[in-house]
């Protein structure tokens, strides 16, 4: 698994909705999984860093913190959850 079964599930060859490819990212990709409640927050992040905006902020799920804080930039959650092979 890993880096090679993320890039076939963002290159689309499963036929998948980014949304169940970034899912099934991360919880096959990471120990422990992700919860799917931070599947929204990783497509915000993809979208923000595929336009540059590596900085921007992005809203986190009720009761997860970043830093002690409510957001992330994108750039974190990119780095954090693997997320290179899903950017345009």
């Amino acid at each position: 698994m890993g880096a090679n079964f993320a890039h076939d599930l963002a290159s689309g060859e499963f036929g998948l909705s980014l949304v169940d490819a970034v899912r099934i990212h991360l919880s096959a990709n990471h120990y422990p999984p992700v919860p799917s409640s931070m599947v929204a927050p990783c497509i915000d992040a993809i979208e923000r860093a595929t336009d540059g905006e590596w900085e921007a902020e992005v809203a986190l799920p009720e009761g997860v913190e970043w830093r002690g804080r409510t957001t992330a930039p994108a750039s974190a959650l990119v780095e954090s959850f693997h997320l290179d092979e899903f950017l345009g």
